[in-house]
């Protein structure tokens, strides 16, 4: 089979080299390149370089060299067809056929080029004469320069059906309708695609016209219209501007995303050189990586309206699987009303910069959307933000990341949903009757004690003596530090010790009412406690060795608590959250223990084993907080 060197070169622009070569080396960021130990010859120090730009990579120690094809041949063990057509079925790209005919259709699409720049000479000289009278006036109107206009090469298509054909009569007609500037109706002469409008052409990375984009003068309909996807020009992998803001970004450390071409027109206008766009749709996921390949975090400036919003949310949704260490989303969101030549006319471009520097990155745009997706006033809608929240973290391919996330969420909703420690009558949080009702309150502000807890049979699974050891654990934990327990209140409340003295220990802790001891802390309001004390109910049940933290290690009768008060807390904070999730966990794992034994599949024994690994990974949490007793 021969394949055109036109067709290697698109299926090359098409593949991300260091994606490719990532998902079997680790890569390391080093300025605009790449770096790795060389796979191809042991090595200590790395020799290996990834260069997206120049489509190659490199050892300096055994010169192994080559681009995506040579990867999957010396790397993957492919021969050269196998390693095109697994490359050409990522790209999304049909292999051309082992044909005669189909060679001659290779040429001539790659002879489309030639149709395109054609086309784009005879535009831009109609934009220039008599015809593009208006079209320059409407230009002029909008702001933009002589200069700006030569720049991105605006042109003019006259109102009339049959000038393309007359003036590229030299291509034939079937060629420029394979192009996209003819349109083909069955039983009609072919016609002007593009008729009365402002013409953008649009660029592939490498400078080249594949398509165009045109604006209508006057009130017609649509107003913007761009070129039907063809051999060039598929919308969905094409970036508006890329060619440009490729080595802008480079400069910058910044690639700006915004809704269309004639935003990223009037930015570039106005300095801002590391802006592209996308062409008539949602941001997909192949456009993500290619601006992953620019940079690790593009900014996605879309408008204010609910329109732009939508747009920004279904970019965040298609990114969240692709999520790898170091390459996210940033978000940057325009003033209701108003795009980015509307903010550059009324503001000036300084008032853009500042909008980029407040860009809320991907984690904070996923929660500020859902907190204010609908009100939180009762349990029920509580529960279903966490169940919207819950549904973005599964979709997160990478592990590391889907568990950063994860504890992203349970931060703000704990300090969301934050119960206010109760005060007491008197001044002051201690000594006096409480003010407020709480879960032992009265009406009347009268204390009485908590309603028992629920029977065992009630509590969930966590009936094991290492649960029980945790729970101890943390409950003597929240007594020292009980600003904890205000925090992680909406956590706590749906956590049931099985233990009935636990139990009523985290009731009376969340109702604010102080526990009963022999002296309370006029600050706190709870017990006095020594280190020691803490310590020893920390111990798990008879013949547990006990679980000893940063929050309640032992230390001599007496004595004052030391050490690291912060890290004390923020142990604590995520003991609790082992605590709370392991037993769900425990009871999944069991169902899929029972359910693989029932009826072993593949699928049965993969989700067993994902539970089991993520049981796990739970146990390796709290391993990592325990300390020795001499901490």
């Amino acid at each position: 089979m021969s394949l055109s060197p036109q067709w290697l070169d698109q299926l090359k622009d098409r593949t991300s080299l260091s994606s490719l070569i990532g998902r079997s080396i680790k890569l390391t960021k080093a300025g605009r390149e790449y770096k790795a130990c060389c796979p191809f010859h042991n090595e200590k120090s790395p020799s290996f370089t990834v260069s997206e730009e120049k489509g190659f990579y490199h050892c300096f120690g055994c010169q192994k060299h080559g681009s995506a094809i040579d990867w999957m041949i010396d790397y993957g063990g492919l021969d050269f067809m196998d390693a095109v057509k697994a490359l050409a079925d990522e790209a999304g790209m049909d292999v051309p056929a082992p044909d005669p005919q189909a060679a001659r259709r290779a040429e001539k699409r790659a002879s489309l080029h030639d149709v395109m720049e054609a086309a784009q000479e005879r535009y831009a000289e109609k934009l220039r004469g008599l015809e593009g009278a208006g079209a320059r006036g409407y230009l002029e109107q909008r702001g933009l320069s002589p200069a700006t206009l030569t720049a991105f090469g605006f042109g003019f298509a006259p109102d009339e059906r049959g000038g393309t054909t007359r003036e590229l009569s030299r291509f034939e007609i079937p060629q420029l309708i394979e192009a996209g500037v003819l349109i083909d109706v069955e039983g009609k002469q072919p016609y002007d695609r593009f008729r009365g409008r402002v013409m953008i052409p649009i660029r592939d990375i490498r400078g080249r016209v594949i398509a165009f984009g045109g604006r209508v003068l006057g009130d017609g309909e649509p107003k913007y219209l761009n070129s039907p996807d063809t051999p060039l020009f598929d919308k969905g992998r094409t970036l508006y501007n890329l060619d440009k803001a490729a080595p802008a970004g480079r400069q910058t450390g910044r690639m700006i995303v915004v809704e269309g071409y004639m935003d990223a027109i009037a930015l570039a206008q106005a300095g801002f050189h590391d802006v592209v766009a996308p062409l008539g749709t949602a941001l997909t996921e192949t456009q993500i990586e290619m601006l992953w390949k620019q940079v690790e975090c593009p900014i996605l400036c879309f408008d204010g309206d609910s329109a732009g919003q939508r747009a920004a949310m279904r970019a965040a949704s298609r990114a969240l699987p692709l999520l790898r260490p170091g390459h996210s989303l940033a978000f940057a969101t325009l003033p209701a009303g108003q795009d980015p030549d509307d903010l550059l006319r009324s503001a000036g471009p300084r008032a853009f910069a500042e909008l980029l520097e407040r860009a809320e990155p991907l984690v904070e745009r996923l929660w500020n959307h859902e907190r204010a997706a609908a009100p939180l006033s009762t349990p029920e809608q509580r529960a279903a933000l966490k169940a919207r929240l819950n549904e973005h973290v599964r979709t997160i391919g990478d592990d590391d990341i889907r568990h950063h996330y994860n504890d992203a969420f349970r931060e703000r909703i704990d300090t969301l949903f934050a119960r206010a420690p109760k005060r007491y009558a008197g001044g002051g949080y201690g000594g006096g009757k409480f003010v407020g009702r709480g879960r032992g309150q009265q009406r009347g502000g009268q204390w009485k004690p908590p309603i028992p807890p629920a029977s065992a049979a009630l509590k969930g699974l966590n009936t094991a003596s290492f649960d029980h050891s945790i729970t101890r654990a943390v409950i003597a934990g929240l007594e020292r530090f009980p600003d904890i327990a205000n925090t992680h209140f909406e956590m706590l409340s749906d956590y049931h010790p099985v233990d009935t003295d636990l139990a009523q220990r985290l009731d009376t802790m969340l109702s604010g009412t102080p526990a009963p001891s022999k002296g309370l802390d006029p600050e706190g309001g709870y017990p006095i406690s020594t280190t020691a004390e803490l310590y020893n109910r920390a111990h798990g049940p008879n013949g547990v060795e006990p679980l000893i933290f940063s929050f309640n290690r032992q230390a001599a009768p007496g004595a004052a608590p030391s050490g690291d008060e912060e890290r004390a807390k923020r142990d604590l904070c995520e003991a609790i959250r082992v605590m709370v999730e392991r037993p769900a966990i425990e009871a999944a794992l069991e169902r899929a223990t029972r359910a693989a034994e029932t009826n072993l599949t593949e699928d049965s024994y993969a989700e067993q084993q994902r539970l089991r690994a993520v049981r796990e990974e739970f146990d390796r949490r709290l391993a990592d907080l325990m300390q020795d007793e001499d901490f």
